[in-house]
């Protein structure tokens, strides 16, 4: 018979994790080659056998592990498509050719500023943070680097903009999803969002633009005339280039989905890098075959392994090589370790029971939007999916905000400020994982600099508490006695 977890017993395997991240980070230089992976089998095991304690079958656990899994395999699938789409538009120069245009326009006073606003832009126009970032994302994380700004500091600006779009875009995913959870249209939901948006926007663009006109160039030796020269002595710019990703971001704006969508742009790219790039592809290549085998090896070789372009200028060297596929496959291994632990939890019913207090304690709007925020993100941190920090909660809460007499769009908004941005903060969620692959740079590193991302839960739960703009179900006016009169007449 199957038994109800008790709160300390389902938190059990929670605190194995944490412990295992803990000791990971002391111990080991880079925990996402493997570490944190073991980490999450380890807790995940533990959580089988508590399961099992509570009795739970195997069948039943294996099925919802299978299910969470199934349902992060596009993720999967759109990460190893982005590696592939980042060789390729490497070696055809599409990202070296934003890079040198991009030190021609953007002043180093408003380019963080710039990056936010261009990656808003782009991610509202595409819908998809996950495209922002590994397109005209990367190309910025290279025109800040040589502009002389840390890494995290630029991808804080570039996740800040991209996940922007991603929360307001009616293109995105999680933008349908949630006003769907909640029972709500999605204009209604997007008009809502911009309560809690706009003003949490403003702030992040005002934060970027203290800094920089604040920040301390005295460390930047780089001289931007060397960096454009180096590029251009390997790579043939030319504002044809552009083409790829306008292409491609009309593919995505006539909503094609987005793994053919990414695969289409990783094609483009490899036919342009045999056009505009052949010397290129040629020396990723070799001398050996004919030279249509030697076009095939070298696109080929950018698609799935590594890619190293060399010039004379070391910070150019880095920004000029990519892994492909390759370079993706410990964090698709991260993401498959996280959703076992995070289908066992919710298959044991441990996930609902660890949420059950905060339910309780939710009594006013204010604390009821804390606590479905604060639930959108424990289950970012323990579900590790984007998408189950938006089911699970919107499940969860829908009847307590109708109880409240509270419209749905505000628990839909609140899923969006909570569930859908701090993604990208948690090491081994989807969103983060990916993100801390594509950019480079570790998840805890930017983490400080993702003020829209750190300031959108924070802004729900103030507006909330303020009461402003609380939209409330309203009930009918008792009618009066001529009233009564003229129903039971027309009756």
């Amino acid at each position: 018979m199957v038994r109800k977890p008790g709160f300390f017993v389902a938190v059990i395997p929670l605190i194995v994790l944490i412990l295992f991240l803990v000791l990971n980070v002391f111990v080991f230089e880079d925990v996402l080659d493997g570490p944190n992976q073991i980490a999450l089998l380890l807790a995940s095991f533990v959580a089988i056998v508590v399961s099992f304690s509570l009795g739970f079958s195997w069948e039943a656990i294996n099925h919802r592990i299978m299910r969470t899994i199934g349902a992060a395999m596009p993720s999967m699938l759109i990460l190893l498509l982005i590696g592939s789409l980042a060789g390729t538009w490497l070696i055809s120069g599409v990202v070296p050719a934003m890079v040198f245009y991009g030190l021609e326009i953007l002043n180093p006073k408003i380019f963080l500023f710039a990056t936010v606003v261009v990656c808003c832009v782009v991610s509202l126009v595409t819908g998809s943070s996950w495209s922002t970032v590994a397109t005209i994302g990367v190309a910025l994380l290279g025109i800040g680097k040589t502009l002389g700004f840390s890494e995290p500091i630029i991808a804080g600006a570039i996740i800040s903009g991209a996940y922007f779009g991603d929360k307001m875009s009616p293109l995105s995913d999680t933008t349908n999803l949630a006003p769907a959870m909640a029972g709500t249209d999605i204009f209604t939901h997007i008009r809502y969002m911009t309560i809690t948006t706009v003003p949490t926007l403003l702030i992040t663009l005002g934060i970027f633009l203290v800094l920089g006109f604040t920040y301390d160039y005295s460390a930047a030796s780089i001289d931007n005339s060397l960096v454009k020269s180096a590029i251009s002595s390997e790579f043939v710019i030319s504002p044809w280039l552009f083409l790829v990703p306008v292409l491609l971001f009309t593919i995505i704006i006539l909503k094609v989905p987005a793994i053919p969508a990414l695969l289409i742009g990783t094609m483009l790219g490899g036919l342009f890098a045999l056009f505009f790039q052949p010397s290129i592809v040629e020396t990723i290549a070799g001398t050996d075959g004919s030279v249509s085998i030697r076009a095939y090896k070298g696109v080929m070789q950018a698609m799935y392994g590594d890619v190293a372009i060399v010039t004379d200028h070391a910070m150019v060297n880095e920004l000029l090589q990519t892994s492909g596929m390759r370079g993706m496959l410990n964090t698709v291994w991260l993401i498959l370790t996280a959703m076992v632990f995070g289908g066992v939890m919710e298959a044991g019913g441990l996930l609902e029971r660890i949420t059950e207090p905060v339910l309780r304690w939710a009594k006013s709007t204010g604390s009821l939007v804390a606590s479905t925020v604060f639930t959108c993100i424990f289950f970012n941190a323990t579900a590790s999916d984007q998408y189950i920090s938006i089911v699970v909660p919107g499940r969860m809460f829908k009847d307590s905000f109708a109880r409240k007499k509270l419209k749905p769009e505000l628990l839909s908004r609140t899923l969006e400020d909570a569930g859908t941005v701090t993604s990208v903060l948690v090491p081994w969620n989807t969103c983060g994982a990916t993100q801390a692959k594509v950019l480079g740079v570790a998840t805890f590193d930017y983490l400080p600099y993702c003020f829209f991302n750190l300031i959108s839960p924070l802004m729900s739960i103030l507006v909330a508490f303020l009461n402003i703009k609380i939209r409330r179900i309203e009930e009918p006016e008792p009618m009066d006695n001529a009233d009564k009169s003229e129903v039971s007449n027309a009756k």
